[in-house]
């Protein structure tokens, strides 16, 4: 894919004490899980800590389907993270809704979230046949509500994503001003097509740009890398990996962190999801700077998302060290990316504007 140009803020690495540090300013998440009850007030404060927002998705149990409901769900996660200096941009699940229900929701949403029926974890009753969907499609582009996608059809579990993308290119031609997000996308068809498709965006996962289903079940099973879409090909990562790094300028950071109780992960009927969030930035610095691209993290963690989406996050200024640590096997009763293993940049906090956010994400740490 040729280099494509980029219009975000130019931030490069400098030297404190002869380590280099990298500073981000108001890091977004653009697609997490944050469950709720128990477990969203152990994982949402590990996000908040990092990032300046982040768009939640809607697939609980019930789903997040009408503003009422959506307004708890808000309520629960702003108690969860109250003073973390986050904004969690919410996001309901798609049915067919009313004009009437779309604008009394508008204000309090950054998107609504398509689900294919079954295709992913509490996604029953997600949507039969696009057709049907249209209706509701046409609102959306009226009312600029951006339309957000897990894009995988019910086919052979490495073609599911290249099976839907003809879909996403119907879209983007009969709803030409609805803005169209592909979440997380795993192919490198999927990276061709935006450049096909002037209202297709994209966000990209970290463990997409670093596994492959080799990683997954090439040897012993990795339950904790089994996540849906699946990983793909090296060819597929390549692809992945050469847009974040540019970083192509219809593409955001989304971590797709989900996490799931070690029970429900090593077990025969194995949930999909990759329980990211503790270790989103310092890897994503790990890989821009082995690539040697870490002044354009900014851009692929923030700028973008910023302009493609329209909003303003809060000010959040972010330091990254090069200096190692090793990852906790466990955050409560979730098994973290990278269990165990040495990362080499992290996170650091001061006493000034992060202390309050450290100490709450601290909280959630491994006994």
């Amino acid at each position: 894919m040729p280099r494509l140009g980029w219009q975000g803020e130019v931030r490069r690495p400098s030297l404190e004490g002869g380590t280099m540090i990298y500073t981000l300013i108001s890091p977004l998440d653009m697609h997490i899980h944050f469950r709720e009850g128990a477990m969203l007030r152990a994982v949402a404060p590990l996000s908040a800590r990092d990032f300046a927002g982040g768009v939640i998705m809607p697939n609980l149990v019930p789903p997040v389907d009408n503003l009422d409901r959506l307004v708890r769900y808000r309520a629960e996660i702003d108690t969860a993270i109250g003073g973390m200096g986050f904004t969690p941009y919410m996001t309901l699940f798609f049915r067919a809704y009313s004009e009437a229900e779309l604008r009394a929701a508008r204000p309090h949403i950054i998107g609504v979230k398509l689900y294919p029926a079954g295709v992913t974890t509490n996604s029953e009753a997600g949507v039969q046949s696009i057709r049907d969907a249209e209706p509701t499609l046409a609102l959306m582009e009226d009312l600029g509500i951006p339309l957000l996608v897990h894009g995988e059809t019910g086919g052979f579990v490495l073609d599911r994503e290249r099976e839907f993308l003809p879909i996403y290119a119907h879209l983007a031609r009969r709803f030409p001003r609805l803005t169209i997000v592909m979440e997380h996308i795993t192919t490198r068809e999927a990276v061709a097509l935006l450049d096909d498709s002037p209202n297709l965006y994209a966000t990209i996962t970290l463990h997409h740009l670093q596994i492959t289903l080799d990683d997954v079940a090439g040897g012993l099973l990795q339950p904790h890398l089994f996540c849906k879409p699946i990983a793909k090909r090296p060819e597929d990562r390549a692809a992945l990996l050469q847009a974040a790094l540019t970083p192509h300028p219809k593409v955001m950071f989304g971590s797709d962190s989900a996490p799931h109780p070690v029970h429900a992960k090593e077990a025969a009927a194995c949930a999909a999801g990759v329980f990211s969030a503790p270790v989103a930035l310092p890897l994503l610095a790990e890989i821009f700077a082995q690539h040697d691209a870490l002044d354009r993290l900014q851009t692929f963690v923030s700028d973008n998302a910023q302009r493609i989406y329209g909003v303003t996050p809060p000010f959040k200024r972010v330091v990254l060290r090069r200096e190692s640590w090793c990852v906790p096997q466990r955050y409560g009763e979730v098994t973290p990316y990278y269990a165990g293993r040495t990362i080499e940049w992290r996170v650091v906090r001061d006493s000034g504007e992060q202390g309050q956010e450290g100490a709450r994400a601290d909280a959630n740490a491994p006994n």
